[in-house]
């Protein structure tokens, strides 16, 4: 593939992953190198983007709802409308993954501990006039520990579960309501919010909205966990999207052990460690 030359207009790149904290992630720090950024969360809205825009790098993941990776880059390549680089992300790399990726001209990275590094070589063989500011973005101190914000107007909850996120090396901050959840939400930046469904001051419904609707929250995934009951159409309003970013990730029964949250939080965080305390990476 050639490369991209020096440019007066700052080359674009596409995103286009379901997980908000990709996303997230990856746009903060291709924005530091200078890239202008277009993100997207489904198959179908980075198929809409990419053929109106036809960005100069595309950064796709395989598992998408609606549509997934490999078709949206079908398509482009049948209508002529793929962008001249493209890389693919899988949490599941395999050989057929590969093949295709060969035969659609895109490069494969796999989601794993090498992900930012490998993402960052092949950003800089494309970009070379941004390697300068892709060795200055990686030189930025990032915060190591995942911090969740925990939403509750229950504080034994909060009790309960501040000795596991010690073991899991991420830091628990803490509203009791959904009020002062949405100010420390903004004031804090978290990795991951989990609220209580029903609170005084604005239960998770509002909070959603409030966070939705403000630039630096919006898009900060949010679990919702209740002790009670929630039918459908509760359930429908919590996930429905707000103002173009999704709603809540997950919404989850609460438990005394906490294992299914922890794993729902651990692919939106990456914690260190397990619930035992055993490192994940060695």
């Amino acid at each position: 593939m050639n490369s991209i030359g020096s440019n007066k207009v700052a080359p674009r790149i596409l995103i286009a992953d379901d997980d908000p904290c990709v996303v997230r992630a990856l746009a903060d720090r291709c924005s530091r190198m200078g890239f202008g950024i277009e993100t997207a969360t489904s198959g179908l809205q980075a198929l809409i983007k990419a053929s109106r825009h036809q960005p100069d790098v595309l950064v796709i993941d395989v598992h998408l709802p609606e549509l997934d990776g490999l078709s949206v880059l079908a398509y482009l390549s049948e209508t002529e409308k793929k962008s001249s680089h493209v890389v693919v992300m899988t949490g599941r790399p395999g050989q057929e993954i590969l093949k295709i990726c060969d035969g659609l001209d895109a490069f494969c990275i796999h989601k794993g501990p090498s992900f930012w590094n490998e993402l960052e070589a092949r950003l800089s063989e494309i970009c070379p006039d941004q390697a300068f500011a892709i060795g200055r973005s990686a030189k930025i101190e990032v915060k190591k520990r995942p911090r969740v914000l925990l939403v509750d107007d229950d504080i034994s909850v909060k009790k309960m579960f501040f000795h596991q996120f010690e073991q899991l090396g991420a830091d628990l901050l803490y509203a009791a309501d959904g009020t002062r959840g949405y100010w420390k939400a903004r004031r804090e930046q978290p990795t991951a919010i989990v609220a209580d469904y029903c609170m005084p001051n604005g239960d998770a419904e509002y909070l959603l909205s409030r966070l939705r609707n403000t630039k630096e929250t919006a898009t900060i995934p949010v679990i919702v966990q209740t002790g009670r009951r929630l039918d459908e159409a509760i359930k429908q309003r919590l996930r429905q999207p707000f103002v173009g970013q999704p709603g809540a990730v997950r919404i989850l029964r609460k438990s005394p052990d906490g294992r299914e949250l922890f794993a729902a939080l651990q692919r939106l965080c990456g914690f260190a460690r397990d619930l035992d305390g055993e490192s994940l990476y060695q």
